[in-house]
């Protein structure tokens, strides 16, 4: 691996080192020199490219690991990998924004957008009768032209006159809806469970039918209550439920 080229950390700036070369090490992996799949240099060496000490090197790392963009294997060394989406605690942010947080390229292809009626999970999430119209926007996701997911978003079409014919999917849905609608999240509850790839979803996320996936149901409300309803299905191996778990006080009774 030749080395990369990248702006050494600078001690005069207000930013901490950690934080400097964790930007490094993403604008690298964004410019290709590192690709996916790749192994990086070793801490030593690392640490002598970057002037850094080894704790702060592998603060960096830490944080780049937990958002999905580097993979430690124990006894082999860290390696870039493919595109993952890290789902844990995190902002209220669209997947053009989240993935943007993981310096990886968000796109999408347009598989359909459409007036329809409500179902019974629809009208029950966006607290609206069943039948009711509700516009329907399905798209595969990508990350880095790779293939993550297929969402399907469902909104109160009551809440977003005209949206068909306002051109709105060229780039982030919340943005769009904001910027036109003067809709701003500001809470959702996710869902999560385990489910198969069916034969025309896999063949669009490149898998074989019937393959693991994250089946993840979205109501996401604003000020005046739910506006989205969305089903997503997230490929199983570049999608992640990340956690962090807390020591709580524990009575004799309970330790196991």
């Amino acid at each position: 691996m030749s080395e990369p080229s990248f702006q050494q950390p600078d001690r005069s700036r207000p930013e901490p080192l950690w934080y400097q070369v964790e930007e490094a090490i993403r604008a690298i992996v964004k410019s290709g020199e590192w690709a996916t799949g790749d192994q990086i240099p070793a801490e030593d060496r690392l640490c002598a490219l970057f002037g850094v000490s080894r704790i702060t090197l592998r603060h960096a790392l830490r944080n780049l690991e937990e958002h999905g963009l580097l993979r430690r294997e124990h006894g082999r060394g860290t390696f870039v990998r493919s595109t993952t989406l890290v789902a844990g605690t995190r902002e209220l942010t669209s997947f053009t924004q989240e993935m943007g947080n993981m310096g990886v390229i968000a796109g999408s292809r347009l598989l359909d957008c459409s007036l329809t009626s409500a179902n019974a999970a629809a009208a029950g999430a966006l607290e609206i009768e069943e039948g009711d119209p509700v516009v329907r926007i399905r798209r595969l996701r990508l990350g880095n032209d790779e293939p993550i997911g297929i969402q399907t978003a469902q909104l109160s079409a009551v809440r977003v006159p005209g949206f068909l014919d306002a051109g709105l999917l060229q780039g982030s849905l919340y943005e769009a809806l904001e910027r036109h609608y003067g809709i701003v999240p500001v809470a959702a509850r996710e869902n999560y469970r385990v489910g198969a790839v069916g034969a025309a979803d896999a063949e669009l996320l490149d898998l074989p039918a019937g393959s693991p996936a994250f089946v993840v149901e979205r109501i996401t409300t604003d000020e005046r209550g739910p506006f989205e309803f969305t089903v997503s299905i997230m490929r199983g191996d570049r999608y992640e439920i990340r956690s962090t778990l807390r020591a709580g006080r524990l009575s004799p009774n309970t330790r196991s």
